[in-house]
């Protein structure tokens, strides 16, 4: 970074048509001033850009990035290559866009933009899912024949570029001065005490609005403390509603089927009394918590249990088999005793007594 540096001794922020991010630069040039277009070697290629800063020293250029040099002041050579290429990137748009259509790829193409010296060009589209434009790359490369860059961007990249006027009656934040998007939260909304009513609260790109995360954390410090919507405190006495809360009036609408009245937080905080909401749970049932088993432990027990059924399956086995025993004993026995009760009766004579 340091070699770097040495380089040069100035430093210079730029911007590019059609974006708010400013670049920085590095040059010799003393008579470089605040508005001048100047022709940079980029990643890209080489471009043309406004400049939008008075020369700085190059020591306080802080970043591990690399120092891009300014080449030269555009001259009038420039700005006509500039307003051809842009001409060009409209007939080179028309063409992907035929072509999307024929090959049936589900995209949108936003812009296009060449390089100054016309190496490159740049499609920008919008799409849900990735897309394979594997095809479309081959039929681009041979109608242009150029290095080719397709970039997907998303809603809020897509209201950026295009612009527009917001629900405040001023340009939108993100193509104004915004050059990152947050994350912006519904609960941003609740803390801001915001009906929670979602096409009201989102932007031109669907999305919930940027403004909502500028104020935030105030409103966070502001509302830390108080009490809820529909919650329940004690003031001179009586139990109130908390109907409404406006932190930046510092005003808290107090009700009740008697009365309605309005008390600041300090007012609340030294006479009132708030209640804290009482969270039911469910009940749950007492399962008791089994120790953890070492491995070694738990493949012996695993052990066992296989034994123990294996043991289970061969007893019954048993039992048949010797029933079957019995049973045969118990048959050979009736046979034996049926012997014995069945022997041979002795041969009694007949006697034959004749009449006389």
């Amino acid at each position: 970074m340091s070699d770097n540096k040495a380089q040069y001794k100035y430093v210079i922020s730029l911007r590019f048509k059609g974006g708010n991010k400013a670049y920085t630069f590095g040059t010799d040039d003393e008579t470089i001033e605040y508005g001048d277009y100047l022709v940079v070697e980029t990643s890209q290629g080489l471009e043309l850009g406004e400049c939008i800063s008075s020369l700085r020293d190059s020591s306080t250029f802080v970043s591990d990035l690399e120092l891009k040099p300014v080449l030269r002041k555009a001259d009038e050579k420039d700005h006509e290559e500039f307003k051809y290429n842009e001409e060009l990137a409209k007939e080179a748009m028309e063409f992907c866009e035929s072509k999307v259509e024929e090959l049936g790829l589900d995209m949108r193409l936003i812009s296009s933009e060449y390089t100054l010296d016309r190496t490159k060009i740049l499609f920008v589209y919008l799409a849900d899912e990735r897309v394979d434009f594997r095809e479309l790359l081959k039929h681009l490369a041979a109608h242009l024949k150029c290095r080719i860059e397709l970039k997907q961007i998303g809603a809020r990249d897509r209201s950026k570029l295009i612009g527009g006027i917001g629900v405040c009656g001023m340009e939108c934040c993100c193509s104004r001065f915004l050059n990152k998007f947050d994350i912006i939260s519904i609960n941003m909304a609740k803390n801001q005490l915001l009906a929670l009513n979602i096409p009201k609260l989102s932007g031109q790109c669907g999305k919930l609005m940027c403004c909502l995360k500028f104020e935030d954390d105030e409103y966070k410090e502001v509302v830390e403390g108080l009490p809820r919507l529909n919650s329940k405190v004690e003031y001179n006495n009586q139990i109130f509603t908390v109907a409404s809360i406006n932190p930046i009036l510092d005003d808290i609408k107090l009700q009740n089927p008697d009365q309605v009245i309005n008390v600041t937080s300090e007012e609340l905080m030294k006479n009132g009394i708030i209640f804290k909401p009482i969270v039911i749970k469910k009940k749950q049932k007492n399962v008791e918590a089994k120790p953890i088993e070492k491995e070694d432990e738990q493949k012996e027990n695993i052990k066992k249990e296989k034994i123990k059924k294996q043991d289970i399956k061969i007893e019954p086995e048993k039992e048949k088999i010797e029933n079957k025993k019995k049973f045969k004993s118990q048959k050979s026995k009736k046979h034996i005793v049926k012997k014995v009760k069945t022997k041979a009766k002795p041969k009694t004579e007949k006697r034959v007594f004749k009449r006389k």
